[in-house]
């Protein structure tokens, strides 16, 4: 199961009100994020598309990706982009024993604090799935970050049109977007991409990191 919503039902936000859906703003301000990587041929995209047009973003790692290319991840915090934490091997918080889910989380945390000397302060779920036991403790070191706009970029039975199309109707002040820099992602994020963040410099939409 996935929590798969174009737009963030407002139900889910009361539920969990101390989770991030979605950021304070009147103006023009989206928060672009992007999961699972970092992944060579994918995240180094990502970053030079953002670097062309000026734009920030957040990327939530997954530890094991930190670990095989660190690089890649180093290049995240040169180019003043933030980091989140993603688990160390992206685990499904449903599925998974809670001392086992915190214990990844805080692989994840430790290889980020002692490879790039960076500790982040923003949690995402994989999945977006989280017991009620594993958020309580996440809460005491983290701001759990959900998302108010999901590309859908995972999804192989979406067109590019159709990602596109739903992801610029979605934009609204405040929107925390999720895109994906993994592998299965990687033909996709090429196509879509790049044109949703001319669309966003071109209706003066401003993009920051959380």
């Amino acid at each position: 199961m996935n929590l798969y919503f174009h737009r963030t039902p407002t139900l889910l936000s009361v539920l969990f009100p101390k989770r991030i859906w979605s950021m304070p703003s009147t103006d023009r301000r989206i928060f672009l994020t992007f999961d699972d990587g970092p992944v060579p041929g994918v995240t180094d995209f990502v970053l030079n598309e953002l670097e062309k047009r000026g734009q920030k973003a957040t990327f939530f790692v997954v530890g094991d990706n930190v670990r095989k290319n660190l690089t890649l991840a180093e290049d995240i915090l040169k180019a003043n982009h933030t980091i989140g934490n993603h688990t160390f091997n992206h685990f499904n918080g449903w599925k998974t024993n809670t001392d086992r889910y915190l214990e990844n989380v805080d692989r994840c945390q430790k290889i980020l604090e002692d490879q790039l000397n960076f500790s982040p302060g923003y949690f995402r779920p994989p999945y977006g799935l989280l017991k009620s036991s594993q958020a309580k403790d996440l809460q005491k070191k983290f701001q759990i970050v959900m998302w108010s706009l999901l590309s859908g970029d995972f999804d192989l039975n979406l067109s590019k049109e159709i990602i596109l199309k739903k992801s610029k109707s979605g934009t609204r002040p405040g929107t925390v977007v999720v895109f994906h820099d993994q592998e299965k992602t990687k033909e996709i994020i090429r196509r879509v991409l790049p044109e949703y963040l001319d669309f966003l410099g071109d209706q003066g939409w401003k993009t920051e990191s959380l």
